[in-house]
């Protein structure tokens, strides 16, 4: 049943994934802090600090995963499943998306350097 969730939900995903924080993605900031290691997606769908943060750096992260939560709640209202559940394929999504020399939490909770081989996902994504 969860994996038939999941699949739905990735369904609804399609372009709107992450819709609010789009405008973040094109912000020279979050390019920056993403592109130097600073921070990277975790498996719950949000974003998280690799190392400790600017000032900046954490109220930008901030504002975005308030952003990404009102999303999901919104998303997982349509889909009729939990927040939890909607984020959590997101972020599987995230980091599946995440480039070479991007970071991501594996879910060990270590960070990792994306590199060209898939990155080490939750094995309940889908």
């Amino acid at each position: 049943m969860r994996k038939i969730m999941m699949t739905a939900i990735i369904a609804s995903l399609g372009v709107a994934t992450l819709a609010t924080t789009a405008s973040a993605q094109r912000d020279p900031a979050y390019q920056a802090a993403r592109s130097q290691g600073l921070i990277g997606e975790k498996p719950d769908g949000y974003l998280g600090f690799v190392t400790s943060p600017s000032a900046a750096i954490k109220a930008m992260v901030e504002d975005i995963n308030i952003k990404r939560k009102a999303f999901y709640i919104r998303k997982a209202s349509e889909n009729n499943v939990t927040p939890q559940d909607f984020a959590f394929t997101t972020g599987c999504d995230a980091i599946a998306r995440t480039a070479a020399g991007e970071k991501y939490q594996s879910p060990d909770g270590v960070w990792r350097t994306r590199t060209s081989e898939p990155p080490v996902r939750d094995p309940r994504c889908p």
